[in-house]
């Protein structure tokens, strides 16, 4: 597995690499805009331009990116809905002048409307959104989540829902979180719990269509369908449940990313990748040495 972490842009789009090499990160996820504002400006030729050169010269090899988290596509009929998609869209393009190529999205809340509803109108909007950016090659990462409230994905059949729905189910994806599944009442602790939630999404939807992994330890225990995130080790499903992930050889050549609480100095990043690097029994995912006094 390629370990890295959720960066900050704060300061431009092209210091989020230099925070995952600061970390030792060979992977990272980013925002392509502000997570908490539904629209933003596009890039500069410059900002472009900045980026995709610091990119050449980081040993971060895998950039992808998260939606904001106003976006919800399962949301029934209303003007943040139709925000939502425009929201999506925006993303979309920004994303696509990074070169990133797909961004991990929850499937959304369907707010009481039921849940035969919700996945109907998640994948309506996607249907709309594609079709807006039917030229664009960015990828939907569908995000399975801990179920809290009326959050559609905590069941993994949610993902093949959508995926049955959407006109053009080459663009969607799947992005596991640990926390998630577990919050959701599957026991990842154990490899057999682990290896039944990768066959449960395979079966529904194909192993191809897994394309990265949030590797991230639950404050809230087994089944509590409460998404708190914790480091690695410091939660209820604990350290040694992650050997079996990050070793899983079916995700070598995926990103695992942390999604884990952090201050500015980012040493929680360090801390949190030497355990996860600690636990991999091979040469896949081990990182450079990291001078701490170089993390700002």
């Amino acid at each position: 597995m390629i370990l890295g972490a959720h960066c900050s842009t704060a300061g431009g789009v092209h210091r989020a690499l230099d925070r995952a090499e600061q970390i030792g990160a060979l992977s990272c996820q980013i925002f392509v805009k502000n997570n908490m504002q539904w629209s933003a400006r596009k890039y500069t030729e410059a900002e472009i331009q900045k980026f995709k050169e610091r990119r050449v010269g980081s040993k971060c090899g895998v950039v992808f990116g998260h939606t904001g988290y106003l976006i919800n596509v399962a949301a029934p009929e209303s003007e943040n809905r139709e925000r939502s998609i425009q929201s999506l869209v925006l993303e979309i393009e920004l994303a696509a002048q990074l070169g990133v190529p797909f961004l991990v999205l929850h499937p959304g809340a369907h707010l009481g409307a039921g849940e035969e509803a919700g996945l109907r109108q998640a994948a309506d909007a996607l249907n709309n959104v594609f079709n807006a950016t039917r030229k664009l090659p960015v990828r939907i990462a569908l995000e399975n989540t801990a179920g809290q409230g009326t959050c559609l994905g905590h069941d993994l059949q949610h993902l093949k829902a959508v995926y049955q729905r959407v006109r053009r189910p080459e663009r969607l994806g799947v992005c596991l979180d640990t926390a998630h599944c577990f919050a959701a009442d599957y026991d990842v602790r154990t490899e057999a719990g682990w290896n039944g939630v990768v066959e449960a999404v395979a079966a529904a939807v194909g192993l191809d269509q897994i394309l990265a992994i949030h590797l991230n330890d639950s404050k809230t225990p087994l089944g509590s369908r409460v998404d708190r995130h914790a480091g690695i080790g410091q939660g209820h499903i604990g350290r040694d449940a992650f050997a079996h992930i990050v070793n899983d050889p079916r995700f070598a050549e995926h990103p695992g990313c942390l999604e884990t609480p952090k201050s500015a100095d980012l040493h929680e990043d360090i801390e949190n990748l030497a355990v996860l690097r600690s636990l991999v029994r091979s040469r896949q995912g081990k990182l450079p040495k990291v001078d701490r006094a170089r993390v700002k």
